[in-house]
């Protein structure tokens, strides 16, 4: 596949190192994702040089390596490939690959030993190793009492190498280029060939290389506060690990990559805070408990159950067990008042950061929150039955009855389902957001004649030509390109075709699937789509989207 790094970066499996391209400035940089996305990511910019002169130069890269063309020719000049998950190398011949570093105050370049430089790059806590391994090096880097004033380092005909660590540098053998090239090959062949699920046809293939690559390239190994290896978001703006992503990822790949799946819950389960809620993203170095999601865990580790044994283990579903109690007693002690149902304090509580929902102010009971926690209440039901906790099933079960019961008093009328906001627990009056039909995924609860209503609002008012869109295309709230005002999200689309399917509107269910599916040859793989055009909108290089496409591609192959 053609990997366009203006929209996906160029990476590995296991690697914080990438390869991207500005849109606006066209410049090239490589990066690392340490310390997520607030953090600077660009560590040097990439020119090439041809007899002391900048030339004009292309890209092309392919999940295995990224080359460099002197622009009108057809013979690659230089090449980068991340052979190791802690190593960038880089070929070159006949020009002068330079970097420039894009430093702090206090970054400092320092050479070791013959062909030998470390870079300490301050801000990020990071330590490179610059080392020549058989062509020319040289750099220009003055020194000013606390750093360097610039660095400058100029790579000349051979294979260099790029080393990443946090405290010692260990002396190793490389793999030459051509090693280092074949090893990555095998290793994403092999990556390629499951997530294609035996598709043999060509019509999802683009899609499916995109889809491939993106979820593979997105994980980077163990470091700092991430204990296993941790599929980011993206590691082209959003690079964490995200509560709510982090499972809709683990769909996708527990049938057969299990422990990788079981690691993107575990990573929230080990950081759970005492009050039991989840954070809302961890990465290498930093964990935020700013936002909390609703709970999905519980809704996702079910149907793990269903695609690998590997999550029946009782081990494994006692710790996911008594993490999702802890959550659901945060809710219950910390995200309810008395009388009412629990309640959000922002928006990106929900997800839906900017939904119609929230207009009105806060904190905001709402039906999707009440919904996904009857669910979980359920199915902690259920795998209390398992573990033979038969007393604390039948609390479950009661908890489930007696919040449906609230749902359905405070937060449903003749038009619908709606929200709370304030201490007074006003009604909102904006009923337009996509967000108030989310109680599909409790369609097992839901009267036959609500669920038809329900179904049938999503198809009048909602779906587009690519699906459903999240702010109704008839509402005066609709925008363009307005995240959670109009354009499409996967993991939404995934919960409301699963539950569609599974409650009784298998045609709808499959022509929405389709639908997304088709948009994903239009908008690639980005973090939303606009629901009239396909377009892919914010971050183009998403994870949970890859997974959903792959996840509803395995439903569509199966002809259920």
């Amino acid at each position: 596949m053609k990997v366009d790094i203006k929209e996906i970066p160029f990476s590995r499996f296991g690697s914080y190192f990438c390869v991207s391209q500005e849109k606006d400035s066209d410049s090239i940089y490589i990066r690392d994702v340490h310390g997520g996305d607030d953090a600077p990511s660009n560590l040097f910019q990439v020119d090439i040089m041809k007899d002391g002169v900048e030339k004009d130069f292309e890209v092309r890269a392919s999940e295995i390596s990224l080359s460099f063309y002197l622009k009108g020719t057809s013979v690659a000049v230089a090449e980068i490939i991340l052979s190791e998950e802690d190593q960038l190398h880089i070929e070159v011949q006949d020009v002068e690959l330079r970097l420039r570093a894009t430093k702090g105050k206090y970054d400092s370049l320092m050479e070791i030993e013959d062909g030998m430089f470390e870079y300490h790059i301050y801000p990020k806590e990071l330590k490179l190793m610059v080392i020549n391994l058989t062509g020319d090096l040289s750099v220009e880097a003055p020194w000013n009492i606390i750093g360097n004033d610039f660095i400058d380092m100029r790579l000349k005909n051979g294979h260099f190498v790029l080393e990443s660590y946090r405290t010692v540098y260990q002396k190793k053998e490389y793999l030459t280029f051509s090693q280092g090239k074949a090893q990555v090959e095998q290793l994403y062949g092999e990556w390629f060939n499951t997530m294609k699920r035996g598709y043999t046809q060509t019509h999802y293939l683009p899609s499916i290389e995109r889809a491939s690559y993106i979820t593979w390239s997105s994980v980077v190994h163990p470091d700092g506060g991430l204990k296993d290896y941790a599929m980011y978001m993206s590691k082209l703006w959003m690079y964490n690990i995200w509560s709510w992503d982090n499972c809709f990822n683990a769909l996708n790949l527990g049938e057969h990559y299990p422990e990788l799946a079981y690691a993107q819950l575990k990573i929230f389960m080990d950081n759970q805070d005492p009050s039991g809620a989840y954070p809302d993203f961890v990465n290498d170095k930093f964990i935020s408990y700013n936002c909390i999601k609703p709970p999905v865990f519980a809704y996702a580790y079910e149907q793990l159950m269903e695609k690998n044994d590997y999550f029946k283990d009782e081990q494994r579903l006692r710790a996911v067990y008594e993490s999702t109690k802890k959550v659901m007693t945060y809710f219950d002690r910390y995200r309810t008042y008395s009388g009412k149902l629990p309640h959000y304090k922002h928006g990106n509580d929900s997800g839906w950061d900017n939904a119609t929902l929230f207009h009105e102010g806060m904190v905001v009971e709402a039906p999707d929150l009440a919904s996904f926690l009857i669910r979980t209440y359920d199915i902690l039901s259920s795998f209390a039955e398992i573990l033979g906790e038969k007393e604390e099933s039948k609390g479950f079960k009661a908890k489930a009855d007696s919040m449906f019961a609230l749902l359905l008093e405070r937060l449903y009328d003749d038009d619908g389902f709606y929200g709370r906001v304030g201490k007074n627990a006003d009604k909102i009056t904006i009923r337009s957001s996509l967000i108030l039909r989310l109680p599909v995924i409790i369609g097992y609860r839901l009267d036959k004649e609500i669920m038809d209503r329900l179904v049938a609002d999503l198809e009048a008012n909602f779906e587009t030509r690519y699906g459903l869109a999240t702010e109704s295309v008839s509402s005066s709230y609709y925008q363009e390109n307005g995240y959670w005002l109009g354009p499409i999200w996967a993991p939404v689309t995934y919960l409301f075709i699963h539950s569609l399917k599974t409650y009784g509107y298998e045609k709808t269910a499959n022509r929405l699937r389709d639908k997304f599916l088709d948009l994903t040859l239009i908008g690639g793989m980005a973090e939303n789509f606009d629901p009239h055009t396909g377009k892919g909108l914010v971050d183009t290089s998403f994870t949970w989207t890859s997974s959903v496409f792959l996840v509803l591609l395995e439903d569509n192959l199966r002809g259920d």
